[in-house]
């Protein structure tokens, strides 16, 4: 088994699952952590509420599962809601993130401001601004539309982790990469093909 796919009681597992499935890439939803320990490569996916899902999560005991993976230097991908867990802590809810990045994922908050029409959430193709390329972006150009369903973001401590930015009035992080570790905030599972070929080079790291 190549890719596990953490399974905690939230997000869209299987439309990840299948568009692993669609480029030939062995994957498996799972909450088992023997699995996730022995995967080559990990993907915590998340659509849903931030404290809920990490309540799953730490019920689970996956959070250990994560750390451990991310120690041993396995590829590693957050998306949407599955990088917000990453920070530190986040503005949506009162539960401490899973701290593996500094920072806090803030909402969009567009009040007294220019863009203060703007509807939150931000919902739909907005282009990716490559600021680091990373290797899950080989062969994405930069102005690459993907698909994005989100009200928060993350705002890293550290800048250099900034992989790609949006704007959606000012920029915002939409992906971060650090090591082994890299992170969505869109759905690549839901970007047609420049989403297939980011799941596919991340697919290509954990041979």
């Amino acid at each position: 088994m190549s890719i596990a796919i953490i399974d905690y009681g939230s997000g869209n597992l299987r439309s990840v699952e299948k568009a692993f499935e669609k480029l030939g890439i062995c994957s498996e939803i799972t909450k088992d952590k023997t699995t996730i320990r022995n995967a080559k490569g990990i993907v915590l996916p998340g659509v849903g509420s931030f404290d809920a899902a990490l309540h799953e999560l730490r019920q689970g005991g996956l959070e250990i599962a994560i750390e451990e993976a991310i120690a041993l230097s396995k590829p590693f991908l957050g998306i949407c809601l599955g990088l917000q867990h990453l920070f530190e802590e986040s503005e949506e809810g009162k539960q401490k993130g899973l701290g593996i990045l500094e920072g806090k994922v803030k909402r969009f908050n567009f009040q007294n401001t220019p863009w203060n029409d703007l509807s939150i959430p931000h919902m739909g193709w907005n282009r990716l601004l490559i600021k680091h390329q990373a290797p899950i972006f080989d062969g994405v150009e930069d102005g690459s539309m993907v698909y994005f369903a989100h009200s928060y973001h993350g705002v890293p401590k550290d800048q250099t982790i900034i992989a790609t930015k949006t704007d959606y009035g000012p920029e915002f992080v939409s992906a971060v990469w650090k090591d082994n570790l890299f992170g969505l905030q869109f759905h690549p599972e839901k970007s047609g093909d420049i989403g297939l070929r980011i799941l596919n080079n991340f697919g290509r790291l954990c041979k």
